[in-house]
């Protein structure tokens, strides 16, 4: 019965996305939906940003295994993404008016910076939409038995299905209907667990050692994992078409703005329900957390619930993952068919490129399966596609916005110091993480390229 609850939900999204291929008449309603979307879509489709599995599964693994201390990647440093996003970065890019992330590259310091951006975004999200597709078989596995290569391409299938109709259109339209399950379900199953497990106190009282413990110890690599921690997807995450693209889907600068910081707090507020929900299963199921740390939570679920807590929690599963899987799928298929594949293409019309953008959807998911089927843990996959962006892209978009000298020569010695440096630097340990040795050497790269070739007066 809760398998065919769950076809039907599925059925029920990629209807909605056929529905919503309606409004999809041109490249720009596929890729930002026309930059028409009101507050309440504009806010959960930033919210469902990164909601999925990582927040779900692997944080609240990682919570019980190394307290608060090991998830302050996700969700704080989410949240912090955003207010970051809506307090430096959403004005002065909201009123560039284009499309992608590569054309404000491009804006900024030119054609050539625009599309050596672009081709550093693409890779990046292979491994996030990796992550979510592993989770989602992990959830088709828990339900119907299935095994993880047949769940992945499963997963992959229905997403493909109405990101491939509907593009943006489809996936801040359904956002809204999955944030809604999303909230539902976390918050149902908190007061389940609250009452069986014998009340907020009884939780709390059984709660490992180290558990609420914000702030790391003296030592300064305690420290620089702690800095790290934010800075993967607080930092990493801003130069990254997925959240360019549901910012300038909404229909105007203060709405972005607004959205942004609304997205923020529930993404913190929502975020920390699964933190609790898994510290009351561990307290009712300690064999459930031994066997798959991952899987407590919907295996509890399974064990402890009736018919329609599952098909809630089980919905809100797959109503996050989905949500964040779409984005990331739209996310390099508009960077390919716009900044990468464009120049390449002749008489590209609009036409031709919303055709582009549905094979390249297909393209991007294809390689995400491959990647998803070599690599299943889900914190791992989503954290190595935000630092490649951190050390990448973060210095050269901060600087070319408020950095007046600065050059298109330093924006691309920053990508080269950037990337080189963390590749050879994390082959070896110290005591602040290697990534953020190397966006301090993309930081170098921008002050020594942009003074050796100053950027030419207009």
């Amino acid at each position: 019965m809760l398998a065919t609850a769950i076809f039907v939900y599925l059925l029920l999204t990629v209807g909605i996305g056929a529905w919503a291929s309606k409004r999809v008449k041109n490249a720009k309603d596929f890729m930002l939906a026309g930059q028409k979307l009101p507050m309440f879509l504009s806010t959960s489709a930033l919210f469902a940003t990164w909601f999925g599995s990582e927040t779900i599964f692997g944080a609240s693994s990682e919570y019980l295994a190394h307290g608060l201390l090991g998830v302050i990647e996700d969700p704080f440093g989410g949240a912090l993404c955003l207010v970051l996003f809506g307090l430096f970065f959403v004005k002065p890019i909201y009123r560039m008016r284009v499309r992608t992330l590569g054309d404000v590259f491009a804006r900024l310091f030119g054609t050539k910076v625009g599309y050596i951006a672009s081709f550093c975004m693409v890779p990046a999200f292979f491994g996030y939409t990796a992550a979510q597709l592993v989770a989602f078989s992990l959830i088709l596995g828990a339900v119907t038995g299935v095994g993880m290569l047949t769940g992945i391409l499963i997963s992959a299938s229905i997403v493909v299905g109405y990101t491939f109709l509907g593009g943006m259109w489809a996936i801040s339209i359904t956002d809204f209907v999955q944030t809604s399950v999303i909230v539902v379900g976390l918050v149902w199953v908190s007061v389940i667990i609250l009452g069986d497990a014998g009340g907020i106190g009884s939780i709390l009282a059984n709660a490992p050692e180290g558990s609420f413990q914000f702030f790391p110890p003296s030592e300064l690599s305690a420290w620089g994992t702690y800095v790290g921690a934010w800075a993967i997807l607080g930092l990493g995450s801003i130069p990254s078409q997925d959240i360019y693209q549901r910012v300038m889907a909404s229909k105007s600068e203060k709405v972005a703005q607004t959205s942004l910081f609304l997205a923020a707090f529930f993404y913190v507020t929502i975020g920390l329900l699964p933190l609790f929900i898994a510290l009351g299963a561990k307290t009712l199921y300690p064999d459930l957390y031994l066997e798959n740390p991952q899987m407590l939570l919907p295996q509890m679920v399974l064990q402890h619930t009736g018919l329609g807590v599952q098909v809630i929690f089980f919905g809100a599963l797959l109503s996050a993952i989905m949500s964040t899987t779409s984005s990331a799928l739209l996310a390099p298929s508009a960077i390919l068919s716009e900044n990468l594949l464009k120049p390449f293409i002749p008489n590209y019309t609009d036409k031709k490129v919303l055709r582009v953008l549905r094979l390249n959807v297909v393209a991007v998911a294809m390689i995400s399966v491959l990647m998803a089927s070599w690599k299943s843990n889900i914190y791992e996959l989503v954290a190595g596609a935000s630092i490649l962006l951190l050390v990448s892209l973060f210095i050269p978009l901060s600087a070319g916005l408020y950095w007046k000298k600065a050059s298109p020569a330093g924006a691309i010695l920053a990508v080269f110091f950037g990337m080189t440096s963390y590749f050879i630097l994390d082959q070896f340990t110290f005591a602040i993480p290697s990534f953020l040795l190397a966006t301090i050497c993309s930081g170098v790269g921008m002050i020594l390229g942009s003074y050796h070739k100053p950027k030419k007066n207009p």
